[in-house]
């Protein structure tokens, strides 16, 4: 049974999510940017910042997304995917950097506070806001487990958490003239941002490490394989990792008793590992006496 490596699904689809996402994106950065110089508003200026490094994220997003489709060959037999996975690490990193730059701004307007011109500030945070909207609902519900296209969505959010607290924050200043509340408003963002970014940085950093993914346990994987398939009497140098977000890669040997049939074995085997425990691709060793990997 010859067993194809799955392809990712509606890759070019995303790419071209991605690329809408990153043409908003980087068209409302500009005008962002000059608002929060304007205006002098932190909260403006740290989501100006955080869409600055928005831009970069989508671009690094869709330039995988689009490597993602490149063909296999001789060197590379499991192709890009593992791009993606890289992206999602580089953008949680650059999102934790972006929330130590929004925290430090914070503290130092806190403890010196500056003139804040809360009128412009809430002409620009509510075009932000709709701007945000745009991106979010071109990203929104496509391929939940693509870490790439989650990473994307991940900056979307929290540019979206900035634009509402500018709002909030400009209209408390105009009606109150109370400035600390740009900052203490950025400080909430910088904190919800964080911990979604640690977490993102947390799968991707599982994957990359070839961790075996949540959906296999290898203890429960080798109780099921025996006691499921007729013939296997042992399971043994199981390895299991994510080539991807949702492909599950996985090695193991099977020890099969003497009047077993291989093949049959075999087939039976891989829709279990299919069916129980959403491989993709996997490799299995057949042994009929003792494993030949074994130092003696």
């Amino acid at each position: 049974m010859k067993d194809q490596l799955a392809k990712p699904r509606s890759t070019s689809a995303e790419s071209r999510r991605l690329g809408w996402a990153l043409a908003i994106t980087g068209s409302f950065m500009v005008l962002e940017v000059a608002g929060g110089l304007i205006s002098g508003s932190l909260a403006l200026l740290a989501d100006a910042g955080h869409m600055l490094t928005d831009t970069a994220a989508l671009t690094l997003a869709w330039v995988a997304a689009h490597l993602s489709q490149r063909p296999t060959d001789s060197k590379r037999s499991y192709g890009y995917h593992r791009a993606q996975v890289l992206a999602a690490f580089v953008n949680a990193l650059a999102l934790l950097a972006v929330v130590g730059w929004i925290l430090f701004e914070a503290v130092q307007r806190l403890l010196t506070p500056r003139e804040v011109h809360g009128g412009t500030m809430l002409g620009i945070a509510l075009l932000g806001l709709l701007a945000n909207i745009a991106v979010l609902s071109v990203l929104h519900g496509r391929n939940e487990s693509n870490l790439n296209i989650a990473a994307a969505r991940l900056h979307v959010i929290g540019d979206l958490l900035g634009s509402i607290s500018a709002s909030v924050a400009a209209v408390v200043i105009l009606r109150t003239g109370w400035v600390p509340i740009d900052a203490l408003l950025s400080i909430l963002v910088a904190l919800l941002i964080l911990r979604s970014a640690w977490s993102l940085l947390r799968k991707s950093t599982l994957i990359l490490m070839e961790h075996a993914p949540d959906s296999v346990d290898p203890d429960q994987l080798r109780d099921t394989l025996i006691t499921t398939v007729t013939g296997i009497r042992d399971v043994h140098d199981v390895h299991c990792w994510s080539l991807t977000s949702g492909q599950t890669m996985l090695t193991l040997h099977l020890a099969l008793d003497d009047s077993a049939e291989p093949a049959q074995v075999l087939r039976e085997a891989k829709t279990v590992l299919a069916e129980h425990f959403e491989v993709a691709h996997s490799a299995l060793q057949i042994e009929h006496e003792g494993c030949p990997d074994e130092v003696r």
